[in-house]
């Protein structure tokens, strides 16, 4: 017979939850122990049930322990007390550990120079816990069992700082360009804006601006002064023309380049999709 002894009522159900979620083959006794909370007997012992109990209880303390053991590393190991910091932090720190997105996956590929996958370890370190024992105690395995993978999740949380100082750097640029913009007085009514490697700028009329005619307008504005430089050829022009309507046309209005003039000129900026760009000619000639 194996024993398992789960302090939390709320952690219990959830193993319960998950445990039969990974197999449908087995046999509980559940039942409350005054001295360790709730007992979960298994009366059969059968190959692979460790295996199966760890994932379960994997899973309760990616549910219930990560995000407190994430918030204590940020505070306790890295000193940030602000609520709202250490909420991002944490917010990245896990999109980082769990995201299946292709940011974070390159995130995690580029900067997570470990051997060890942090989710295989966890499960590794509660297997080992549990072998050549009858009496599983959760809660210890939590407290005293869990070393290195703390270990790691303080890289990961570093690599989530990072990227939380960056998006404060980002923001506070963005900013800097939204008041500058503010105190200048608008040169053209509308550009038309058509997405790409580079964007394709082009006038009211519907004709394209060639990159001498950028150039010269950008030579006229100290672009410096807000960090941008003379060679970069999507967000410059626009600071320099400062026009009182952008319309921006493609096919994913979630792309960098994009997002940043949403940001820097907000209701000015007006996204369609490419089929609406009004001028036939000039688009069939981007195409080619």
């Amino acid at each position: 017979m194996l024993t398992v002894y789960i302090e939390s009522d709320q952690e219990v159900i959830s193993f319960c939850e998950h445990l039969f979620r990974h197999t449908k083959n087995i046999e509980i006794n559940w039942k409350t122990n005054e001295e360790w909370g709730n007992e979960i007997q298994f009366e059969t012992v059968h190959a692979g049930l460790l295996d199966t109990i760890a994932k379960a209880m994997v899973d309760v303390f990616i549910n219930h322990r990560l995000g407190t053991m994430i918030k204590q590393i940020i505070e306790d190991f890295y000193y940030y007390s602000n609520p709202d910091e250490i909420e991002r932090i944490h917010d990245l720190t896990t999109w980082i550990y769990t995201g299946g997105d292709s940011d974070s996956l390159q995130l995690r590929k580029s900067k997570v120079d470990r051997k060890k996958d942090p989710s295989k370890l966890l499960n590794t370190l509660f297997i080992a816990s549990m072998k050549n024992t009858a009496d599983i105690h959760y809660e210890s395995i939590v407290t005293f069992r869990l070393k290195s993978f703390k270990d790691e999740l303080i890289h990961y949380v570093g690599i989530a700082i990072d990227e939380f100082k960056r998006e404060e750097d980002h923001q506070s640029f963005i900013n800097m360009l939204r008041e500058y913009i503010a105190k200048k007085e608008a040169l053209l009514p509308v550009i038309h804006i058509i997405q790409g490697t580079n964007f394709t700028f082009y006038k009211e009329s519907g004709k394209p601006f060639t990159n001498m005619e950028l150039r010269i307008l950008m030579q006229k504005e100290p672009l410096y002064i807000v960090g941008l430089d003379e060679n970069e050829m999507n967000l410059s022009p626009l600071i320099a023309m400062t026009p009182k309507k952008i319309k921006i046309y493609g096919d994913d209005p979630s792309e960098p380049k994009t997002l940043t003039v949403i940001n820097v000129f907000q209701e000015k900026v007006e996204f369609q999709a490419l089929r609406h760009f009004p001028f036939t000619y000039s688009m069939k000639k981007e195409r080619k």
